[in-house]
């Protein structure tokens, strides 16, 4: 048990240090973070359940701490669990795909995470959490990562057909949720089985799993 600590401490403080998005690039120097980096994730030796997020917002960059916005408040209403659950690491390791806030586009949108985060720390990450039971994989970028070749051609489609990654019959199961920004909330209406349905799975897994 001493072990795994130290294990997960290491990787706590080197995933804090980590500055490759702005020192190392993979397009090169024009695709260098345009703001000093800060790495916000909760790596976990207790909690059976992963968040699986895209990236830091503008409010969890400057605040530190994941999911600390209007999203991060639906998200906890999906789970059933109030904020100091939400943030309780023996209950929920939440580890984003990109650790940085990647900055907007021309639109005033958030970036995609970053290219080089993922291939860099994620196995690392997985490793150190054995214990994991559940994955909820949040948005495109998450479920690619974590469903592969499984995953379907559109978000809605692999939330669709959560029942396969669920209950598949090996690995760690995965349940991909939408991303609980408001942006989606007319999706949210267009596909009222997500709440009737997924949903009470999700609270029951919760429920199993964290407390």
């Amino acid at each position: 048990m001493l072990e795994k600590q130290e294990q997960i401490s290491t990787l706590r403080q080197d995933i804090a240090r980590c500055r490759i998005c702005r020192d190392a690039p993979l397009k090169g120097d024009t695709d260098r973070l345009p703001h000093e980096p800060r790495p916000v994730a909760v790596i976990s030796g207790a909690a059976k359940i992963l968040i699986a997020g895209q990236a830091p917002g503008l409010r969890v960059h400057e605040s530190g701490l994941p999911f600390n916005d209007a999203s991060g408040n639906r998200l906890r209403d999906w789970l059933n669990v109030d904020r100091d659950s939400f943030y309780d690491a023996d209950k929920f390791a939440i580890v984003p795909m990109g650790f940085c806030f990647p900055g907007y586009d021309a639109k005033g949108s958030d970036l995609p995470p970053r290219l080089e985060c993922a291939p860099r720390w994620r196995d690392s990450v997985m490793q150190a959490m054995p214990q994991i039971e559940l994955i909820l994989a949040i948005g495109q970028y998450a479920q690619s990562w974590h469903l592969g070749q499984r995953r379907m051609k559109t978000m809605t489609e692999t939330v669709q057909n959560w029942r396969s990654y669920r209950y598949a019959n090996s690995g760690v199961p995965v349940l991909p949720l939408p991303h609980p920004s408001w942006r989606n909330s007319a999706w949210l209406k267009k596909n009222p089985w997500f709440e009737d349905i997924l949903l009470p799975i999700l609270r029951q897994d919760v429920e199993r799993l964290a407390f």
